[in-house]
């Protein structure tokens, strides 16, 4: 699935919350300026983009293609249903079969009538410190998927919170953890949540790089650097997740380079391995999409 290079593991090639968020800027529908940033990430290295946009994100697969397509970049596609806020009104009326047999539906045949065929399922969403009726539907619905497709799953967690209830749910539906990565668990803060989900076997993400409003970067790279001292890094990856126009370069942002121009630069200042950072951005996601 993916291609010898870097992978960023956790990103949305065009994504629209605009209708909750009341902001254009949320409505990452920049086609050109996406083009050439996934273009310098090519001449720097990346070949892979896990691509998480899922329905109720106004998902567009042929567009995701076509970008795909002009920058020669690997992107993944994939299925499923965002946090409770985002998820559309038929969660509620539809039944966990129906809803399982639609993201089944992607993987094997297609998103929403394409040949473009999902190869993940999330990223599935739980709100801030608690897992809804609704998302609890879409979490059950996804494990039958993932059990019919083997295809694995990512999850969000809002601010980092619930991933311990997440694995915990994941176990109790007899899911390999080995197929689970936990999603922004970089906005816990707290290096002792994170090595206790990896003590589970799950994979982690510190996806949200460079978004210093919400945490500090110094602090991800402290982390990482216990992470590391742990003996857990081949279970660690590293994304952006850049979601609005405002974080794109042509937009005055900081742009997807920062992550290997500015934050890897910062993690080797402070002693993190160059052994550790190729396996969170090559060797930990080929072996966990392939």
């Amino acid at each position: 699935m993916l291609v010898e290079g870097l992978t960023y593991v956790h990103e949305h090639t065009t994504i629209d919350l605009s209708s909750l968020k009341k902001t254009e800027d949320t409505n990452l529908n920049t086609f050109k300026e996406t083009v050439e940033e996934y273009k310098e990430l090519y001449n720097k290295g990346v070949r892979n983009i896990i691509d998480v946009t899922v329905r109720g994100m106004k998902r567009n697969p042929e567009y995701v293609k076509k970008i795909s397509e002009i920058t020669r970049m690997n992107i993944i596609q994939s299925t499923g249903w965002y946090q409770d806020k985002f998820l559309p009104d038929y969660i509620e009326t539809a039944s966990i079969k129906e809803l399982s047999q639609m993201m089944i539906d992607d993987i094997e045949q297609g998103i929403d009538g394409t040949n473009i065929k999902a190869k993940l399922i999330g990223e599935i969403g739980t709100s801030k410190n608690k897992m809804t009726d609704r998302e609890k539907k879409v979490f059950k619905a996804a494990v039958i998927a993932h059990k019919k497709t083997k295809v694995p799953i990512t999850t969000h967690t809002t601010l980092g919170t619930f991933g311990r209830e997440q694995v915990d749910f994941f176990k109790s539906e007899g899911v390999n953890l080995e197929n689970i990565v936990i999603g922004h668990v970089d906005l816990t803060g707290s290096v002792e949540y994170i090595l206790d989900l990896l003590r589970e076997g799950v994979y982690v993400e510190f996806d949200t790089v460079g978004k210093e409003n919400y945490m500090s970067d110094q602090i991800r790279v402290n982390m990482l650097k216990k992470i590391e001292e742990s003996g857990f890094e081949n279970k660690v990856f590293l994304s952006m997740d850049i979601t609005r126009r405002s974080h794109l370069k042509a937009f005055g942002g900081i742009g997807y380079s920062y992550l290997l121009d500015t934050f890897v630069p910062m993690m080797k200042k402070n002693n993190i391995s160059e052994r550790f950072i190729q396996k969170m951005l090559i060797d930990n996601p080929m072996k966990f999409y392939n």
